[in-house]
């Protein structure tokens, strides 16, 4: 689910994307899109769009995600193609060791102060050579939008209050800097593979006329494609 705000950064730029359709996490970008997606985890799917993208894409798809009220919105958008249960991260998945071939996990993270122990259990049910995708707030943003700047190394919370359908929502999250990023990833057993620092599709300036310039000079997320090496079977070294 990707959260917005009313007042400024990042969140006040992205705020409907959600809603027209989340910031995918690699999906159609060919750096990585390499396809085919034959069994794929939607980690933290909301209301289900990146789910149906890669359903469009061949994927046999699974979502899961903590809100029931998000899975109802993914149930009513896909229909019976995909699979979805109401899981915590934070909790062990109800999955089988290398049950998938790809996680992808967009703008979730983030929402975790500690992403230790996700990051474990993602990786205990990726097979050998399969890929976890993930997009992040970029670190610098939550560091630059606040006055006085916190500690830049240090991992520290931040709160937006989202207004959606005039309802304002509490939102709270984890600003970690990069190597603590790239940190938790390799201490859970996966190898980098691309970090990136996207900018908008060009027909996004359509959609955010307004914004399009901020979005496409100025820092909003970092992608993550990190793998599981291929010789991990029967083994965690």
């Amino acid at each position: 689910m990707l959260a917005g705000a009313t007042g400024g950064g990042i969140h006040a730029l992205h705020g409907p994307v959600d809603a027209a359709g989340r910031v995918n996490a690699g999906v159609g970008d060919p750096r990585w899109d390499t396809g085919p997606w034959p069994v794929a985890l939607d980690a933290g799917c909301g209301s289900g769009p990146l789910s149906a993208a890669l359903r469009d894409r061949g994927a046999v798809v699974t979502g899961i995600d903590a809100s029931a009220g998000m899975l109802a919105l993914a149930r009513r958008r896909l229909g019976a193609d995909v699979a979805l249960h109401l899981v915590d991260l934070s909790d062990r998945l109800p999955f089988a060791d290398g049950a998938f071939d790809d996680v992808v996990a967009s703008l979730v993270l983030h929402y975790l102060e500690d992403w230790g122990p996700t990051l474990a259990e993602l990786r205990r049910v990726l097979r050998p050579g399969g890929r976890l995708i993930a997009s992040v707030d970029h670190p610098f943003v939550a560091y630059t939008i606040h006055d006085p700047r916190p500690d830049y190394f240090a991992t520290t919370s931040y709160t937006f209050d989202w207004t959606f359908n005039g309802q304002s929502v509490p939102m709270r999250f984890w600003r970690k800097p990069l190597h603590a990023m790239t940190d938790a990833f390799t201490t859970a057993g996966f190898r980098l593979s691309v970090i990136s620092e996207p900018q908008p599709d060009p027909a996004a300036r359509e959609l955010f006329p307004d914004d399009f310039e901020d979005l496409s000079t100025k820092t909003c997320f970092l992608f993550f494609v990190v793998e599981v090496p291929p010789s991990a079977a029967g083994s965690d070294d």
